[in-house]
């Protein structure tokens, strides 16, 4: 059964556009694009299971994540978006494109690929739970946890995101850690559904990222076979590391529609 997803809706007319963020991430982390997108369509962004203000519930399979999108849209009457996808988020949007094809009106994913990747995040785990164990009482504190296991400060702030108030005063992850680590496998692995979208599609990827390599690009093109590939001079975090150039490749696409 799908959950009830927590969500952003700018309202107005038109097909709009969906954003469903990355791993650790929330719609929150989108507000600058949000804001700047909103003066031209309706946007809806999602906070994903476990993910933000959204219910903690076992299972992270693509299959029930797209289940839980589709919800969303079904709630509000949306019979058609363009999805814009993340990372995890990105094969989310896939996984959507591929189960309802005709609820899609063209997919923008950003910086990964229709594969199943290797585990690269026990660091992160590591780090998340330090500070879920240490019960920082400010962000600094915060900070100093995360940096035992997490160097790059650029991570350790979109990781602090996941930090809130708690009612003993501390901080506090908003994240369903335990979900999320239970389930890992399924994040890593191939997006749901089979064949490919043959809607528009855009994919942005990063030029310093692995995550979309050349080596790649056929499997894309088997799920993707009518996507415009877009590289940035960027790394993973494309959208928050080149912000202008990110939303200036989108809008074209868009308006193109």
């Amino acid at each position: 059964m799908p959950i009830e997803l927590n969500f952003l809706d700018s309202g107005g007319e038109g097909v709009p556009l969906v954003v469903i963020h990355g791993l650790f991430g929330s719609a929150d982390n989108w507000r600058s694009h949000l804001k700047a997108w909103e003066s031209r369509r309706r946007v809806i962004a999602l906070d994903l299971r476990n993910h933000g203000r959204s219910p903690h519930v076992e299972g992270m399979g693509y299959d029930a994540m797209a289940a839980d999108v589709l919800a969303v849209l079904d709630r509000l009457d949306v019979s058609q978006a363009h999805l814009l996808g993340h990372s995890m988020g990105g094969k989310v949007a896939i996984s959507l494109a591929r189960l309802v094809p005709q609820r899609v009106a063209s997919l923008i994913v950003a910086d990964i690929a229709p594969v199943a990747y290797g585990h690269d995040h026990d660091s992160v785990f590591a780090a998340l739970r330090r500070v879920e164990a240490g019960q920082p009482a400010n962000r600094r504190e915060a900070d100093a946890l995360l940096a035992e296991h997490v160097a790059e400060r650029p991570v350790r702030l979109f990781l602090a995101t996941n930090l809130v108030r708690g009612e003993a005063g501390g901080l506090v992850l908003r994240l369903g850690l335990d979900e999320i680590q239970g389930d890992y496998q399924s994040i890593m692995g191939a997006p749901a559904g089979q064949g490919a979208y043959p809607g528009p599609a855009l994919v942005v990827r990063g030029s310093r990222s692995p995550y979309v390599a050349d080596e790649h690009l056929p499997a894309l093109r088997d799920v993707l076979p009518e996507a415009e590939l877009v590289t940035l001079d960027a790394g993973h975090w494309l959208h928050a590391e080149r912000p202008e150039a990110f939303r200036a490749e989108v809008d074209a696409f868009l308006d193109a529609r």
